[in-house]
């Protein structure tokens, strides 16, 4: 599986984490877009934090939490496939972020910055299981916890806790050949796809994400549904 970002937040960069999205340099010398009311209040939490005043910092970074919330737990699920572990990624990339926040700079969205960190720590994640599932042999019956983290990921992407077992069984059906298939997307695809459609990313902003030109982005989300289609057996 390609990597699409690669390299952990740098707690002492002046800028956004010197991540590489699907082999592409993070963009550099944009001209600076408008100030987004989410990035303005990441510069009033620095300011605070900056000053000393902690607990003020925390409560207006309540606001970042909320407002991105629903958004990075759809992006970490998508790159994990498990809603406990992608909850404690973006708890993760919270935790980070406010840690780092003096070496955000506002010349980059908000959004773009927390994306980052919040990607990368999914990445790491999935290098670490990965380590661990070659030492470990799975259990081949599921446990209280699988139940539980089944359930709980049925109810954040759309399936019907009161359901009958037979839809249930196939929402989860559903959702596993969807998943197949975006794992088979290349690594451009994959994160441009996964960035427009859980992500609730526009183009534009998937742009300023990884460095790659708005067009170019188009073309990746459509060559990326076209694959789809045609590997879940629709028409290409």
């Amino acid at each position: 599986m390609t990597t699409e970002m690669r390299n952990p937040a740098d707690a002492k960069a002046a800028a956004p984490p010197d991540a590489l999205v699907a082999g592409v340099p993070a963009p550099r010398g944009r001209r600076a877009a408008p100030v987004s009311e989410d990035s303005r209040l990441a510069v009033e939490i620095r300011a605070l934090v900056e000053r000393g005043e902690m607990d003020e910092a925390r409560e207006r970074f309540g606001g970042l939490v909320a407002a991105h919330q629903r958004r990075a737990s759809r992006i970490a699920y998508q790159y994990l496939r498990d809603a406990a572990e992608a909850d404690e990624a973006v708890q993760d990339a919270f935790v980070k972020v406010f840690s780092h926040i003096a070496s955000y700079r506002e010349a980059w969205p908000f959004e773009v910055w927390f994306t980052r960190i919040l990607i990368n720590g999914c990445l790491d994640r999935r290098k670490a299981r990965a380590r661990r599932d070659r030492w470990m042999v799975s259990s081949t019956e599921a446990t209280p916890g699988d139940e539980a983290r089944a359930a709980s990921s049925a109810s954040m992407w759309g399936g019907a806790s009161g359901a009958n077992p037979e839809t249930r069984l196939l929402a989860r059906e559903r959702r596993g050949r969807l998943a197949a298939a975006i794992d088979r997307l290349d690594g451009r695809q994959r994160t441009v796809f996964m960035l427009c459609h859980y992500g609730d990313c526009t183009p534009r902003e998937v742009s300023a994400m990884t460095g790659l030109n708005e067009s170019t982005v188009r073309v990746h989300l459509f060559r990326a549904a076209r694959k789809l289609r045609g590997l879940l057996g629709g028409k290409p």
